[in-house]
């Protein structure tokens, strides 16, 4: 089992998926309904509604961790297992090092070998984002586990390896700039990039595909192991990774407003009834 704030990960039977529970001081499943601050939580669920190769399309929403699971295995190209629950059940109990490089190697044995095709990224300094948003969002699944080359165009130079790195920096660094409008600086962390809640009036043509667009670059850098222009606050790494998020993660994104809302509680007010 992983256990994360109280809650523990575990497998549910009826398909071998995994769920979050939460378990009592007899050991039994907590099956109580009622919000408390200390022990509720939610867990992003994702609905796909079809199955594009280049555009998946799909809703997001907040259930109760019962309600949102996760896949325990992952299938590799010709459909064939790759990392099951075993694999992953023995990954978590590696220390941190090993962890890195067990990703890693599974991440090796994706990716698609150059002869069977790469990805050539012909991109314009001067419009990078827009260049670079056009070309990413037009690749299928497999084109984004192929190895991409980079040229920018009108400069003179062959990409073997220090390219992609600028590329990486320079795209990330502009998307979480903040007078672009998808990002803001978090009010409690500066160092932390949050979603913008505005972000349609500064695109509102494509707000929604910047945020797609950026989803696949970041996993592409981890699946190359770049470094990216840009830290997210804690409760977005929590919902890419499925994990519970509870009442005290508002404190990471507004202190005023937790402070408050755990003064009412502190007062007695029933907090499941404060809108």
């Amino acid at each position: 089992s992983y256990d994360k704030d109280g809650w523990t990960r575990t497998i549910r039977a009826t398909d071998m998926k995994f769920q979050w529970t939460r378990f009592d001081t007899d050991g039994n499943v907590d099956t109580r309904n009622r919000f408390d601050t200390e022990r509720s939580a939610y867990v992003r669920k994702l609905d796909w509604e079809a199955d594009d190769d280049r555009m998946r399309k799909g809703r997001v929403s907040l259930v109760t961790p019962d309600k949102g699971v996760v896949d325990s295995k992952i299938k590799s190209a010709n459909g064939t297992d790759l990392v099951t629950f075993q694999d992953i059940a023995t990954a978590q109990n590696k220390n941190y090092e090993d962890k890195i490089q067990w990703f890693q190697d599974t991440c090796a044995q994706l990716c698609v070998e150059w002869n069977e095709g790469h990805m050539r990224m012909n991109v314009r300094r001067d419009y990078l984002l827009s260049d670079s948003m056009e070309a990413v969002m037009s690749l299928s699944r497999k084109d984004l586990r192929k190895v991409w080359r980079f040229e920018f165009i009108g400069e003179a130079g062959i990409d073997a390896g220090g390219l992609a790195r600028e590329w990486f920096e320079l795209v990330t660094e502009e998307v979480f700039d903040p007078d672009m409008g998808l990002w803001q600086t978090s009010a409690t962390n500066q160092m932390c990039m949050q979603i913008n809640p505005a972000s349609e009036i500064s695109c509102p043509d494509d707000h929604l595909i910047y945020f797609r667009f950026i989803g696949r670059v970041m996993g592409k850098a981890m699946f190359d192991r770049q470094l990216v222009k840009g830290h997210m606050v804690k409760h977005m790494y929590k919902h890419i990774l499925g994990w519970p998020i509870m009442f005290n993660d508002l404190k990471d994104i507004d202190e005023e407003y937790y402070n408050s809302l755990k003064g009412l509680k502190d007062l007695g007010a029933d907090l499941e009834y404060v809108g």
